[in-house]
């Protein structure tokens, strides 16, 4: 049964095959007769006159495509095989581009997982000295919140990978952040000390506004590595 069954197999493939390389020819044929003009028998004399006419001296007389046409559908064809070529380039050359962004002038305050305001009193209660944890900081972007002993860092740590733009988690056992999708590390403050990101994460200044836990841009030199800050 299997025998049959596979020579059943073939013979539809086959069926296939053929159908998909008539339609092919179809095609084709459609494709080359779009470029000339109909050519219709006229008797002349009771003779039918060539479609390619030659003059005495060998100056082809025959017809030319009409050049507006070609013109046209090199444009189509030059726009179809564009649009998915420059799709692609951009994409490749992202994948080599940091992750930059920024925020506005004034502080905002940081939101929770829910988007509710983190309150200073609140984070001291639930958190110890050294813990870090997310919160929604500028433009919404994860942003980490170092505790000390008496409440928290004046400047926070932005989440996003400046590789691919994951999100970087804090690894307590090797005191770093550890990016999970190609390794990149960064140390405590946030420093780049392992490729293949580019660049140091974002930092931001911190505040309390009106008992709550506020971050504002960093405008000024970045104090790990001395050098202006890439993300403002």
């Amino acid at each position: 049964m299997s025998g049959f069954r596979s020579a059943a197999m073939a013979r539809r493939q086959l069926r296939r095959s053929l159908a998909l390389g008539a339609l092919a020819l179809v095609a084709c044929y459609m494709l080359s007769t779009a470029f000339v003009t109909p050519s219709f028998g006229r008797a002349d004399a009771g003779h039918v006159e060539s479609a390619v006419s030659m003059r005495a001296g060998g100056e082809y007389t025959g017809f030319v495509p009409d050049m507006q046409r070609r013109t046209l559908m090199n444009l189509v064809v030059v726009a179809a095989t564009a649009v998915p070529t420059l799709v692609l380039l951009g994409a490749f050359a992202y994948y080599f581009y940091p992750n930059v962004g920024g925020g506005g002038g004034g502080a905002t305050v940081c939101g929770d997982k829910t988007g509710n305001p983190v309150t200073l009193e609140g984070w001291k209660k639930a958190h110890r000295a050294n813990d870090r944890e997310l919160v929604q900081g500028l433009k919404g972007d994860p942003t980490w919140i170092i505790t000390t002993e008496g409440g928290i860092k004046d400047f926070g740590v932005g989440a996003v990978c400046t590789h691919l733009g994951c999100t970087v988690p804090w690894n307590i056992a090797a005191n770093r952040f550890c990016c999970p999708c190609h390794g990149s590390q960064y140390d405590e403050n946030g420093k780049v000390v392992r490729g293949p990101a580019p660049l140091s994460l974002p930092l931001a200044h911190t505040s309390v506004v009106d008992g709550n836990i506020a971050v504002s841009p960093w405008t000024e030199t970045d104090f790990r590595t001395g050098l202006d800050p890439w993300w403002a």
